[in-house]
């Protein structure tokens, strides 16, 4: 009779298969329950060595554990297949999109309460009003389908489900554009670049709680980065109030502008977990017409807004007021619609390009490029709180990208040892 010495760390290794497990995954584990049983037949009619054995065993068991996790924990959402180098310049594409968006957005904004704009509504209806931009790409997208498979496709990918998700999440985005809105006609850009940083400690926590985001050391140090140079901002803000402008209403500004802060923190990853729990194959295409979705429900929440406030009827009289004449009053206006559209197609295409984390990371790393912008064109002042603040955020901002060069290069290594 044979008998096996198997190492008794490999044994104590070897899953409890019926324990905790159903469905698909049961099935697998009786499919591995045969496989063991095939293994020690065959070591008993060949002879095989029991060094050979355990390995034979060991692999198994390790793909026993992969089978088991991906069953249990949420299933990956269906992704176009597209090649390294087509989803590489899709990458690029969106981080070009969301770096015009994210520093001309918010300058233009100021440039318009700066010289004459009093609309908050207005304005924050414009963070989203380009919707129809996107109409274009679109067309594009349809008419090369079309090309490919005939006059049998289907000219949305959005269904139902995905739509409704997409219009709630287009309302969170209308509030916290008011937000924002809110607090860039309070506070000098410069300032208000830098509260919106601590966006990524906000993404880092909320991507960890609703799409279960690994965290490397370099990671929770970036995080912890940016909220310190928030504090030290908050501490000194004195100095920084505009003239002719109360402390409540500086300090409002402030506060309103840490909610838009905190409330997109939550879009983000609200919009990976939407990626991941669409029961569609996501591609780009389906990824520009949530975005227009999402716009769309959140200009028809400002607009609302507008109406409420009788915003409408005071574009005419600011434009013939503004300091700078009106045509450049609408041009202004047109270019905050484009912009800001530009920020949030780039913003959703990383995250389908990367995740929600990167977006985020993308975005506070672009903090020194606002601030330097908002001093040149606007004059305004940059005290040593702003220069201790913009330094933690781009230390922030490099430890998470070394942080993720490392994680690739271990990757890269691994996938070369398995081979």
């Amino acid at each position: 009779m044979y008998r096996l010495n198997i190492d008794s760390c490999l044994l104590k290794s070897l899953p409890k298969l019926r324990k905790g497990i159903h469905g698909t995954t049961y099935f697998i584990n009786c499919l591995h329950v045969l496989v063991y049983q095939r293994c020690f037949t065959c070591y008993k009619r060949f002879k095989l060595s029991q060094s050979f054995l355990c390995k034979i065993l060991w692999n198994i068991n390790t793909s026993l554990k992969m089978d088991t996790r991906t069953s249990n924990d949420q299933m990956p959402y269906k992704e176009e297949k597209m090649s390294k180098g087509l989803k590489r310049s899709l990458l690029v594409l969106n981080c070009a999109l969301l770096a015009l968006g994210n520093v001309g957005g918010p300058l233009i904004m100021r440039l318009y309460f700066l010289k004459g704009g009093k609309g908050v509504w207005t304005s924050s209806c414009l963070e989203t009003a380009g919707w129809p931009f996107m109409v274009m790409p679109l067309t594009f997208s349809y008419l090369y389908r079309r090309r490919k498979e005939g006059p049998a496709t289907e000219l949305f990918f959005i269904k139902p489900p995905l739509f409704l998700v997409s219009a709630v999440v287009g309302l969170l985005t209308g509030v916290d554009d008011f937000l924002y809105a809110y607090g860039v006609a309070r506070l000098p850009v410069s300032t208000s670049a830098l509260i919106i940083s601590t966006q990524l400690a906000f993404t880092a926590a909320f991507a960890f709680l609703l799409v279960k985001q690994k965290f490397t050391s370099f990671t929770i140090n970036s995080v912890f980065l940016l909220t310190v140079g928030a504090v030290v901002l908050a501490l000194h803000t004195s100095s920084d109030r505009p003239a002719n402008e109360s402390n409540r209403q500086y300090y409002l500004g402030f506060f309103m502008t840490l909610a838009a802060s905190m409330l997109y923190g939550f879009v983000l990853p609200a919009i990976e977990l939407t990626y991941k729990k669409a029961k569609q194959t996501i591609t780009y295409s389906l990824v520009m017409e949530m975005q227009m979705v999402m716009s769309f429900s959140a200009t028809v929440f400002c607009t609302i807004g507008m109406l409420f406030h009788k915003e409408f009827e005071a574009i005419p009289r600011e434009a013939s007021k503004f300091e700078l004449g009106q045509s450049t009053y609408y041009l202004v206006i047109l270019l905050s619609a484009i912009l800001w559209q530009f920020f949030f197609m780039g913003a959703v295409g990383v995250i389908f390009s990367g995740s929600s984390l990167l977006s985020g990371i993308i975005i506070a790393a672009l903090l020194p490029v606002t601030e330097s912008l908002a001093v040149l064109f606007f004059h305004e002042k940059f005290q040593v709180e702003k220069a201790i603040s913009v330094v933690l955020s781009l230390w922030g901002s490099l430890s998470y990208f070394y942080g993720e060069l490392q994680k690739n290069k271990k990757n890269q290594a691994s996938e070369r040892a398995m081979a």
